[in-house]
């Protein structure tokens, strides 16, 4: 990859796709592969093919039995692993795979098998383990563990491992935390021979909605939509005060409809917009922030979120996936509202104006290719209807490969289809090692009851009170967060953290009364977003260290700045847990369009509290109040919302009526 001072100077240098793959080994564990040669080459491409042909056979068809299904997905994915993911992340360049990981990745598709070709007996002795299923067990968790280190990293390993440990030695644990303990006999007998450990739900979701998913994001990509995004953005976004940031915003949050993962999406996208941003006079730190926050809201983007989306429709039960994406809507709205507005009051402060005509592309043309975004919009009409999430996915495969036809530039010939089913086998192995590896903590978590133990131990530290348990929940997401993966964070504080939540939104409820859709949504939209966040929390923030690796900005500077961007992403799951009128749920079309309406209302004075600039530089009386303003309007209650828009309302007239006095003051880049 360029050094950082090519990238400094390069200008509108946009990244090679050489130099993208270097950036996403570097800041991805997902991305850091084998450039594997000849004979493996092919018996990888194949692997991976036969993957993807078994998940669309049982999402067409019909799936086997849990067990089945489940542990042939854990096989295909733990051995692919094995044979593309190095031992140690310096040797990713080698283009070999060393004897002991073809060993490993034999090993794997024995476990993979041992379900299939030994149901019949497992199921006769149900709750009876032999030396032999012990020892597949056994060998079943250590290839987890291992295998998601490699391709997901070692925070997650660490976690599961920490878990498995905490089972076997309960008794000596103190307080709240004791419990019986697990021998070796139990625990192998939980971990593979139950639907609550490694073939449990979360590698269930993986083995069927969120693969099918990813290959619905695989062919989308191979229609080109992804250049597409970039164009349609800089089409409509570009030519507007400080264009650059609003076409990085505008298209992550359409990049995030096809990728999960918060790095891909900074590289992809901001190879393009932060060498534009850059140019046009942000600071390196600024334009990589704008990314790095716009890339981590893609994942909660509806109608196609992060790959826990999917786990919430499992784990809160009686729920659909639409209700989840229509919940999210809202929220997700005002997340890059938050971003444009700080961003555009940014421009403002510093003088930066939009692109030039010469450098915007024919908005024409690129209108008359608005068509490649119907199979997202199918999505929509597909769930909107009520068809099922994995075959509203597979519909959604079929539509992108009828509307690809249209063009030759976009057609999907058989080789694209070919390779698109291959580019989807391997972005879902991480996902498949993480879900197994989260499977093993919810296995922990059930059967040792540690979930209600710490659920009641979060309440009893926050003294009972809502907003204190919010925020510990809060801390315990983004912690866990830096250097996980989102789905595995999810499965965790969903685990832990979301039963606290909802005990303390019940607690005026009778006693034994069923927990409504909305509360238990809230608490788990309210883990979701805050894993997701620590994508660009320092001091591990991925996101903005790969956007940083772009920029050539300090990575530090560049995540301080990117959570500043999205302070929205840190207030608006409060909002939603308070006032559930965001979610859409059980409240009429006025109320949401109040709560969203003062809601954008305080982003607004927020932005401009946090930027010191509205339609003049703001002194620091004006931004106190501005952000006084922003949180009475933003916190949802009647009474805050009338003062905070009396105050709102003063502070714009002045605003307005005092703009030219201010031109003098703002610094010119």
């Amino acid at each position: 990859m360029a050094d950082d001072k090519t990238m400094q100077d390069s200008g509108h240098h946009q990244l090679s796709e050489e130099e993208q793959q270097e950036l996403l080994k570097k800041y991805d564990p997902e991305s850091n592969t084998r450039d594997v040669r000849g004979v493996m080459k092919k018996i990888v491409f194949f692997g991976l093919l036969a993957f993807s042909i078994f998940q669309l056979y049982t999402a067409i068809f019909g799936q086997y039995t849990a067990y089945i299904q489940r542990s042939v997905h854990l096989g295909f994915a733990l051995s692919l692993i094995f044979l593309l993911f190095p031992f140690r992340r310096k040797s990713a360049k080698k283009d070999r795979v060393p004897f002991y990981d073809a060993i490993l990745a034999l090993l794997s598709v024995g476990v993979g098998l041992y379900w299939p070709l030994q149901y019949d007996q497992l199921v006769l002795r149900v709750g009876r383990v032999t030396d032999l299923d012990m020892a597949v067990a056994i060998l079943a968790v250590i290839l987890t563990l291992e295998a998601s280190r490699r391709a997901v990293g070692l925070p997650i390993t660490i976690i599961a491992s920490a878990f498995l440990f905490y089972a076997f030695t309960g008794p000596y644990w103190p307080g709240f935390l004791a419990h019986r303990g697990q021998d070796l006999t139990a625990l192998s007998q939980l971990m593979f021979y139950t639907t609550d450990g490694v073939l449990g739900t979360p590698i269930g979701v993986s083995a069927t909605f969120i693969f099918v998913f990813l290959l619905f994001g695989a062919f989308l990509v191979k229609t080109g939509v992804g250049q597409y995004f970039n164009d349609l953005a800089v089409a409509l976004a570009g030519k507007l005060t400080g264009g650059p940031a609003k076409v990085a915003i505008f298209s992550s949050a359409l990049q995030g409809t096809i990728s999960g993962s918060s790095v891909a999406n900074v590289v992809t996208s901001g190879s393009y917009t932060i060498p534009m941003m850059k140019k046009l006079g942000y600071r390196k730190e600024f334009a990589g922030a704008v990314e790095a926050s716009a890339s981590t809201g893609g994942q909660l983007m509806p109608p196609i979120m992060g790959a826990a989306a999917f786990l919430m429709v499992e784990f809160i039960g009686g729920i659909t996936y639409w209700e989840i994406a229509k919940a999210a809507a809202i929220p997700a709205l005002l997340y890059f509202s938050g971003i444009w507005i700080m961003t555009h009051f940014e421009a403002k402060r510093v003088g930066l104006s939009g692109l030039s005509d010469d450098q915007l592309p024919n908005r024409k043309e690129v209108l008359k290719k608005i068509y490649l975004l119907t199979p997202i919009l199918g999505i929509i009409i597909f769930l909107l209807v009520g068809i099922p999430t994995m075959q509203a996915a597979l519909w959604g495969i079929v539509l992108t490969i009828i509307v690809s036809a249209f063009d030759k530039e976009t057609r999907l010939n058989f080789k694209d289809m070919i390779n698109a089913l291959v580019d989807g086998a391997r972005t879902a192995l991480a996902v498949a090692a993480a879900t197994a590896c989260a499977g093993i903590i919810v296995g922990v978590v059930v059967k040792t009851g540690l979930g209600l133990s710490l659920a009641n131990g979060l309440i009893s530290a926050s003294g009972g009170h809502l907003f204190l348990t919010l925020f510990f929940t809060m801390l315990a997401a983004i912690v866990l967060g830096m250097g996980s993966p989102t789905t595995a964070n999810y499965v965790i504080t969903s685990t832990i953290a979301a039963p606290a939540v909802i005990a303390l939104l019940m607690i005026d409820e009778p006693t034994g009364a069923a927990v409504p859709v909305v509360v238990a949504l809230s608490a788990h939209l309210f883990v979701f977003y805050f894993g997701i966040i620590a994508d660009i929390t320092p001091p591990v923030a991925l996101a903005a260290f790969a956007a940083s690796g772009i920029s050539g900005g300090d990575p530090i500077r560049t995540g301080v700045n990117a959570a500043k961007l999205a302070i929205a992403a840190f207030i608006i799951p409060y909002m939603f847990v308070y006032n559930p009128a965001m979610l859409m749920i059980d409240a009429s079309v006025i109320e949401i369009i109040w709560v969203t309406a003062t809601a954008f209302a305080g982003m607004l004075a927020v932005g401009a509290g946090f930027v010191g600039f509205w339609y003049r530089k703001l002194n620091w009386l004006e931004r106190l109040l501005a952000l006084l303003a922003g949180g009475m309007l933003i916190f949802p209650e009647g009474m805050t919302d009338v003062f905070g828009l009396v105050l709102f309302s003063i502070l714009l007239a002045v605003q307005v009526m005092t703009r030219n006095k201010g031109k003098k003051e703002a610094v010119v880049a």
